[in-house]
């Protein structure tokens, strides 16, 4: 096509109306997935459970807010990327996405949009290259006939707060900061951009967190449209509901969906039937905004197996068990239905073992907290699953910024623990917490690196249990740790009875030992209207003791990062004990073919 014929396409197809087709069948006649982003490259096909929320989201639809509560794994991000493409091609307009994170942003730009405007052939040649620098386009605003695209992170209060808007995509916005910056809520900053336009469309989309959080509030705003989808034996109507998901003892990946009406087993292979024919209901009808909630249940890239086998394997680990909830199942997470355990409930649970580790330990971790007079110290046995023994709580008197204290948890680390199998067993790790003297622990720590015995301090928020690497500063380097998440893992431990992740505890603890291991709890609070959680101290409770607890498990987190596994080490116990290898004549050359130290 010549430049001139070039000119005058772009100026008919800006003069003309836009197509009056619903976005399914647009998506279906122009979208193709690229191999960047999707396991089945090629012509989109629209999945059944989609047509509804693109005709929805379409340029002619009546709506102009839609909500998707969408679990991960069921095309969400697809639905966007087909909306993004259809305004650009049909009806083009200034355009804003808004991600919780700059990463996020650069990610999704890279990764989502150029695939999909390089492979497309209804955006060909219409939107410009970043690299051509055509118009001041950058991989974060792209310019296109007719208006432009621009990605923006939730802290981002420039970029919240300039332009006008027609399109405006709020994506994971459980998962943007409470304020951007000074200026305030980030959806609030970003649709007061949609004002001057009166065909504006808001895509607000997200896998829950917590009750009271904006995908939940505006999603019980919503007409709240749930797919259900008939039994192939009995042809009845339903959500399909997580637990109705159920399989053989041991054999998770068996799964199968038991029918609320006919209590009849459905078999995977029979899931593809059964959402080809489901619809949307509306439960809240009188509302005027859509508003879709599907979990992954319905997917059907993922077998209810799939489910089972990450279901099972997220029990024992709040975090990951708040994860499943969240983004498979698309559920809140209730943190106050779980429950808190009492110190007296803990005191009722002691058992009689030590100073002999149990059978089942494979790794000893020591969790140090440093106080202006003394360091208390825990040193726990982890076994399979990360099922956890208390083995002792000790308090070492003396200052934290003279040699003596230091010279006696020197020597306390340096104890072996008697293990039936194997024998003397060291403590692998310890983690001491660098807090309040921080010179004086770095200065310890660098001097037993090779025994890892390290320097923690823990931040709060978000932030994964063990870092990628030491952070260095004028005192010494530290591993700056989640805080957070760690306490919600031994928090959430502390309530379970047996199992992977159990804690156990010696009937040489008291009630004293308990009162400081239930020291903390979580509040939320609404800050700027969003929910946030935060670790809160019962008044007059000391914490030593939990504080070890966490640092102990930080400890194991960081011999993971170091390649070192519980589970595997808990194999080669078994494996031992299988043998019927006990310590004894000729034991040091049987063991090393199990253990390999």
């Amino acid at each position: 096509m010549s430049p001139l014929n070039s000119v005058v396409a772009d100026v008919a197809a800006l003069l003309l109306p836009p197509r009056r087709i619903p976005l399914s069948k647009w998506a279906d006649a122009h979208m193709v997935l690229s191999s960047e982003a999707s396991a089945a490259p090629g012509p989109w096909r629209c999945l059944p459970y989609q047509r509804e929320p693109l005709d929805a989201m379409s340029v002619h639809s009546p709506h102009d807010e839609i909500v998707l509560k969408f679990a991960s794994q069921t095309g969400k991000t697809s639905l966007m990327l087909a909306f993004l493409a259809q305004m650009i091609a049909e009806d083009p307009g200034p355009m804003l996405v808004v991600l919780p994170t700059l990463t996020v942003c650069e990610a999704f730009s890279k990764d989502r949009l150029a695939p999909l405007f390089r492979d497309c052939p209804a955006l060909r040649g219409r939107v410009a290259d970043p690299k051509s620098r055509e118009a001041g386009s950058t991989i974060f605003h792209r310019q296109f006939v007719g208006g432009h695209l621009t990605i923006v992170s939730s802290n981002s209060a420039a970029g919240l707060s300039s332009r006008p808007i027609r399109y405006l995509l709020l994506d994971e916005v459980d998962r943007f900061l409470p304020s951007a910056g000074a200026e305030g809520n980030p959806s609030d900053l970003a649709r007061a951009r949609q004002r001057a336009f009166w065909n504006r469309k808001l895509i607000r989309s997200s896998s829950p967190t917590v009750e009271g959080s904006e995908i939940d509030t505006a999603c019980a705003a919503s007409d709240q449209r749930r797919y259900h989808v008939p039994c192939p034996l009995c042809g009845v109507y339903q959500v399909l509901a997580w637990p109705r998901v159920e399989w053989p003892e041991g054999m998770p990946e068996e799964a199968a969906y038991r029918c609320a009406h006919c209590e009849g087993l459905i078999h995977h292979h029979r899931k593809y039937w059964m959402v080809e024919r489901g619809e949307w209901v509306a439960e809240n009808p009188s509302s005027p905004i859509p508003g879709f909630w599907l979990p992954e249940q319905y997917s059907l890239t993922r077998s209810w197996g799939d489910m089972a086998v990450d279901w099972l394997r997220a029990q024992g680990n709040p975090e990951k068990t708040r994860a499943f909830v969240n983004t498979s199942l698309a559920l809140n997470y209730d943190e106050e239905a779980t429950g808190n355990v009492t110190e007296r409930e803990l005191l009722a649970r002691v058992e009689n073992y030590g100073p002999l580790l149990p059978e089942r330990v494979a790794i000893l971790t020591a969790g140090v907290d440093v106080q202006a007079d003394r360091a208390e110290v825990s040193v726990y046995g982890w076994g399979a699953g990360e099922e956890s023994w208390l083995m002792v709580h000790r308090i070492i008197p003396g200052d934290p910024t003279g040699p003596g204290l230091w010279s006696a948890v020197d020597e306390f680390l340096r104890d072996q623990w008697q293990h039936p199998i194997v024998g003397p067993m060291p403590v692998h790790a310890a983690a001491i917490d660098s807090g309040a003297f921080t010179s004086a622990v770095c200065r310890f720590c660098d001097e037993r690196r090779g025994r890892r015995v390290w320097a923690i301090k823990a931040a709060p928020g978000p932030r994964p249990p063990w870092p990628r690497r030491q952070s260095r500063a004028t005192k010494g380097a530290v591993y700056v740790i989640g805080a957070d998440s760690l306490r919600t893992t031994v928090a959430g431990r502390l309530k379970l009875t047996g199992g992977p992740g159990t804690m156990h505890f010696p009937s040489t603890v008291g009630m004293s030992y308990f009162e400081q291991l239930c020291s903390e709890f979580v509040s939320t609070e609404y800050r700027r209207g969003r929910p946030v959680r935060s670790w809160v101290r019962r008044k007059g409770r000391r914490a030593e003791a939990w504080d070890a607890a966490v640092y102990a498990l930080a400890a194991l987190a960081g011999l993971a990062s170091h390649g070192i596994s519980v589970d595997v080490e808990a194999s080669k116990i078994e494996a031992m004990r299988n043998a019927g290898i006990v310590p004894g004549a000729g034991y040091q050359v049987a063991r090393s073919r199990f253990i390999g130290r």
